[in-house]
């Protein structure tokens, strides 16, 4: 099952959106992790994957290698969920 990993800020403009894909991801059973650049967990976190805007959504596999990412951009939820593997029943 992948990760989803999103970065955020409090005043960032356009994180309001990945915030509710994110919402709308943890509905659907994924594992979602929500760092806050405000933070310094948060700072480090975005340090050690290299992100350096917000928004950024960053999808990983079960060994945490990157298989897609959005980097201060928003992504729509369907672009997300097409990297994303189905589940069987």
């Amino acid at each position: 099952m992948e990760l989803i990993k999103v970065f955020t800020k409090s005043k960032c403009p356009k994180c309001p959106p990945v915030k509710e894909i994110a919402q709308e991801l943890k509905k659907e059973g994924l594992v979602v992790f929500h760092y806050d650049l405000d933070t310094m967990d948060g700072l480090a976190e975005a340090s050690f994957r290299g992100i350096l805007s917000t928004p950024s959504l960053v999808i990983e596999d079960e060994e945490e290698k990157e298989i897609a990412s959005w980097r201060g951009i928003v992504p729509t939820l369907q672009e997300v969920k097409r990297y994303i593997s189905k589940r069987g029943p």
